[in-house]
């Protein structure tokens, strides 16, 4: 038993650095810091900042050299990496912002809106995770809630006067224990307000494209759906 212990802890440790070597992969193949991995992407160990060219053996082309449908290509990925969604995901969230085009001002801004306000990204625009792929981690192992209910679907959309709370079993837990000080020193955007001691996050405005800032070119993403 013991053997089997070793060797499935052995294989688990082996999947985990896989993934994080992929994750750095992203940021360096399309040349911008996603900040995929949390505090990492700040230290001076983010493999970005160490090596800022594509990965593989071979030279790769840079952006600036590929076809106008590897560029658009390109910023798509870009921006699902960012909000760690899926293919289908994302293609759901801009071709409904494409079908209502005619009832909406800025399609760019409708879009980004909509990603921010997902329960996920909230959760790490309040500083309550260090990456979008561990604060989407918090809330479907059902550790939070929206207005004082359960609430474990990380595409759930956020509204304006909406409060999230940790589940009061679960505030004990270490992960928020350790939150608290982090809070104190953490700078929100202008649409949330934190209360650090009550672990408490309220969403008081809309998010906007200019605060949000995605490293993506968002009218090349809507090309590249609408081809």
């Amino acid at each position: 038993m013991a053997a089997e212990d070793a060797k499935q802890e052995e294989c688990n440790l082996s999947k985990f650095i896989k993934m994080i070597g992929s994750k750095c992969k992203i940021c360096r193949r399309y040349a911008a810091k996603l900040f995929l991995r949390g505090d990492r992407c700040f230290s001076a160990k983010c493999a970005y900042s160490r090596r800022p060219y594509p990965p593989g053996p071979k030279p790769k082309r840079r952006l600036g050299q590929l076809s106008e449908y590897g560029k658009e290509l390109a910023e798509k990925q870009k921006l699902k990496n960012w909000y760690n969604l899926n293919e289908r995901q994302l293609s759901s969230y801009v071709k409904k912002t494409l079908g209502k085009k005619k009832n909406v001002g800025n399609t760019a801004e409708d879009l980004i809106s909509k990603l921010e306000s997902r329960f996920d990204n909230v959760v790490f625009r309040m500083g309550f995770a260090p990456s979008r792929s561990q604060a989407k981690q918090l809330v479907s192992h059902g550790l939070l809630f929206v207005n004082g209910k359960a609430m474990n679907i990380p595409s759930h959309q956020i509204e304006k006067g909406d409060i999230i709370t940790p589940k009061p079993q679960k505030i004990k837990k270490v992960i928020f224990q350790n939150i608290k000080d982090l809070l104190k020193k953490y700078k929100t955007p202008s649409w949330l307000e934190i209360n650090a001691e009550k672990l408490e996050g309220k969403v008081i405005g809309i998010p906007t494209l200019e605060e949000a800032a995605p490293p993506a070119e968002v009218s090349s993403i809507f090309e590249f759906y609408s081809r």
